[in-house]
């Protein structure tokens, strides 16, 4: 009897250690926040109308596919025009298309990926813009 209490015991101590991130995350509410993303660059406040390539709600959760499919069929296959969902044709290049809006590397895609815990394997090929660290130096 004592074995079967001290194994109980064993597997709730176990299953509380391996989920504290998961109860701090949503006792602390940062699950839901996620990170802050700075969308303060020249192009998109000159835009009237700021849109992206597909809605905002899609590209949170696909512009990691998107980029994969632009990498396959450009590089691949020599297709350099993305049609849009409305129809709208895009230059599939994540610095010319990408990174004309989006510039500020550091607050917008580096923050969220940090915030994920996701290195892309974009800069793989692509040279990384640079991150200005304190004191100046890259």
């Amino acid at each position: 009897m004592q074995n079967k209490t001290n194994i109980i015991i064993g597997i709730v101590a176990f299953l509380l250690l391996v989920t504290v991130p998961f109860w701090s995350a949503i006792f602390t509410g940062e699950a839901q926040n996620g990170p802050e993303l700075s969308y303060d660059t020249p192009v998109i406040n000159a835009m009237v109308d700021p849109h992206c390539v597909e809605d905002v709600d899609y590209m949170r959760a696909n512009h990691m596919n998107i980029l994969n499919d632009w990498k396959v069929e450009v590089v691949r296959e020599g297709t350099r025009v993305y049609v849009a969902s409305d129809g709208t044709e895009y230059l599939a290049s994540l610095q010319n298309t990408c990174f004309e809006c989006h510039s500020n590397y550091e607050d917008f895609c580096l923050e969220c990926h940090n915030y994920s815990n996701v290195t892309p394997t974009c800069w793989e090929c692509h040279v990384e813009p640079s991150v200005t660290v304190a004191g100046g130096a890259n």
